[in-house]
């Protein structure tokens, strides 16, 4: 652990910052599939997992809010959307009443299209 904490903030300056996006999606994504397996003995994993997710889409909401934001108008008001769709489907989730299916979906696709943004760079 040490050892990562050291490394981590190194990674982060060098790595672009799509990449760095890319990274947090694909490791809360794992964490989730992970987490996701209809036990009750997996259900604190999986509340970690659906919080480090909110967390990561809070942060991705704040960053779109702000004015000086140089992402298209369009886009940031799409990802806003996603947001408060990932928190709402979230509290879903967390009260037993829907699946985790369509906050993995949205992830996988915010991958997608990062990678291919990264790409084009």
């Amino acid at each position: 652990m040490a050892q990562q904490a050291y490394s981590a903030p190194t990674q982060a300056r060098t790595r672009p910052p799509r990449a760095t996006e890319y990274a947090a999606f694909a490791r809360v994504t794992a964490r989730i599939k992970a987490a996701d397996t209809g036990s009750a003995r997996d259900f604190p994993a999986l509340v970690a997992a659906l919080d480090e997710n909110r967390k990561l889409w809070r942060l991705l909401a704040i960053d779109v809010a702000d004015r000086d934001n140089s992402l298209p108008r369009d886009l940031r008001a799409r990802i806003f959307y996603l947001y408060e769709f990932t928190d709402h489907h979230t509290s879903r989730v967390l009260a037993c009443h829907a699946d985790t299916g369509p906050l993995v979906e949205i992830n996988t696709a915010i991958m997608r299209g990062l990678a291919k943004s990264e790409a084009v760079a």
